[in-house]
């Protein structure tokens, strides 16, 4: 399954197709069941030209669940829903069960991720403004026993299910996607950026958007975290846009006759010295 728009804009990467499968890939990376890691960590490995594949009980992060579609991960967090909002916010330290469980935990966590247990990594003002976050996610349970990333032209799309495309890209080629994104419709709000987890915006929030008549890209890597992981490994300064499948047909299709084929996008990979 190849891509117009990546060799259009003369991405780096390949785009990533996220797939639905009771099936597992072959020699496919994965996470042992129980451990932890970010998704991001696997990313680069795609990227790179792995496929990697999750399940209820390889998804790394309890973030990384919910993100990829495995129901309500945060209750499964250490000391539950309850402590997963103190982590976020302000920190387990100061009420009674905080600090139990960060007993319970410590031996068992790295001393940074202890740290952040305790004191709070402050991505939100407060624990009840946390709980609002969690109400707003569009958390879902997958119908497949796995979820599966792989780079795109290595898809076989006769007998893959592919529910999303991923581009990870610079800010001018994140610049080109967007106006290709809303460049065949009739307003000018097809792309949606929401504060969430980083596989937070390449999963649920294009899952759910999949679902809809007329679906819009989802921009996201505004996960702090998420972007350390990343920069750490690809020394890339990368914002992700994930595309439900029906809006790729769209752009693909509206390729030819769009701005991609004009000289001020020529102007502009010029001057990132990309031809």
């Amino acid at each position: 399954m190849e891509s117009k728009i990546a060799q259009a804009i003369k991405i780096k990467y390949p785009p990533v197709a996220v797939i639905l499968s009771d099936n597992k890939p072959d020699q496919a990376r994965q996470f042992a069941e129980g451990k932890w890691g970010c998704i991001m960590f696997m990313m680069v490995s795609v990227l790179r030209g792995d496929t990697a594949v999750f399940s209820r009980k390889t998804f790394g992060c309890f973030g990384g669940g919910t993100g990829l579609g495995f129901g309500d991960q945060y209750k499964n967090f250490p000391g539950g829903t309850e402590c997963f909002k103190y982590f976020l916010s302000t920190g387990n330290e100061n009420w009674e069960k905080g600090q139990q469980v960060g007993e319970q935990v410590k031996p068992y966590m790295k001393p940074e991720s202890h740290h952040h247990f305790m004191h709070g990594e402050r991505y939100v003002k407060s624990p009840e403004l946390v709980e609002k976050f969690i109400e707003s996610l569009p958390i879902t349970d997958v119908p497949t026993e796995y979820v599966i990333f792989k780079p795109l032209d290595q898809v076989d799309q006769s007998v893959e299910d592919v529910e999303v495309i991923i581009y990870f890209g610079n800010m001018d080629q994140i610049s080109g996607l967007t106006v290709l994104a809303n460049f065949g419709r009739d307003h000018n709000e097809n792309v949606i950026f929401p504060w969430a987890a980083g596989c937070q915006s390449i999963g649920i929030y294009p899952f759910a958007e999949a679902k809809k008549k007329e679906p819009r890209a989802v921009l996201g890597l505004n996960d702090i975290s998420a972007r350390v992981y990343l920069k750490k490994l690809l020394k890339d300064d990368l914002m992700s846009f994930a595309v439900p499948l029906s809006l790729f047909y769209e752009m693909e299709a509206n390729l030819e006759e769009s701005f991609l084929k004009q000289n001020t996008w020529s102007q502009l990979m010029d001057l990132q010295g990309c031809c």
